[in-house]
């Protein structure tokens, strides 16, 4: 039977995002007009292509790398937030999945039953174990990474919301168990409101307005990689295992289905 660990960081480290909902110590504020966010060789490599990209004017623009008085090495980026005026902001995870299939592979190899994943499971659902798991108390880090998919709209619409800020303060990550299509256009409604005409009719991760304008961005890629040579995936199809399909169309398509519905019930 595998021995019960306590170690290691969340199996499924969400957010590293350019509001206060963002992972602690992971960005730290740069020169005028920008922000800087710790490296990651997969991320910074990602931005560099991207620079040349048709997809630049939706990604933050890197402006190099930068190594901190105290050592550490930092990715210097376009502050998104900058443009401004007290801000709402919303972030989205977008696809079927926020792991790696190579996270998954590894986490089977040699499976440990994971104490702290069983509490953060019972925390959000005490059915969720299984009889086996509430005796042990401890799940291996594979299920805790396909559950933790399963509890929000990432299984169900292609993309979830991991945090919201509004203007006057308001901030919240509490949507690991958002679903549903209307609890997920509850929140999205909740972001917009007061502001009718910043209902976005778009795709992105990072969804940012103010009183006056509205903007969208793609963001973090620290898990963003190339495919195997010769194989071609459709961004839509279901994922199994092995044939590296991520949803990404698929979350931004009920993404923009939901917007559009919005839309329509605010016109005239």
């Amino acid at each position: 039977m595998p021995q019960v660990t306590e170690t290691d960081q969340e199996a499924n480290a969400s957010t590293d995002h350019v509001t206060d909902v963002r992972v602690p110590g992971n960005f730290r504020a740069g020169d005028e007009g920008t922000i800087q966010k710790r490296l990651c060789g997969r991320e910074q490599e990602c931005l560099k292509q991207l620079m040349l990209d048709p997809l630049r004017p939706y990604v933050p623009e890197y402006r190099g790398q930068i190594v901190t008085e105290d050592g550490e090495d930092f990715l210097q980026l376009q502050d998104l937030l900058g443009e401004f005026e007290e801000p709402c902001v919303m972030d989205c995870k977008i696809g079927v999945r926020t792991y790696q299939e190579d996270e998954l592979a590894k986490a089977k190899e040699k499976p440990k039953l994971r104490k702290d994943m069983y509490d953060k499971m019972m925390l959000i659902d005490k059915s969720a174990p299984t009889d086996e798991e509430h005796r042990l108390k401890a799940v291996t880090k594979p299920r805790y990474m396909v559950w933790r998919e399963t509890i929000s709209s990432t299984a169900t619409l292609g993309f979830r919301i991991e945090g919201i800020r509004k203007s006057e303060g308001f901030s919240s990550k509490d949507f690991k168990t958002t679903r549903s299509r209307q609890q997920v256009k509850e929140a999205v409604t909740m972001f917009t409101e007061g502001y009718p005409d910043a209902v976005f009719i778009g795709s992105s991760l990072l969804f940012v307005h103010d009183a006056s304008h509205a903007s969208v961005w793609m963001i973090d890629f620290a898990k963003t990689t190339p495919l195997p040579p010769g194989v071609n995936i459709s961004h839509g199809a279901p994922w199994r295992p092995g044939n590296h399909e991520d949803g990404y169309l698929t979350g931004i398509t009920s993404l923009m289905s939901i917007l559009r519905e919005m839309d329509a019930e605010a016109s005239p």
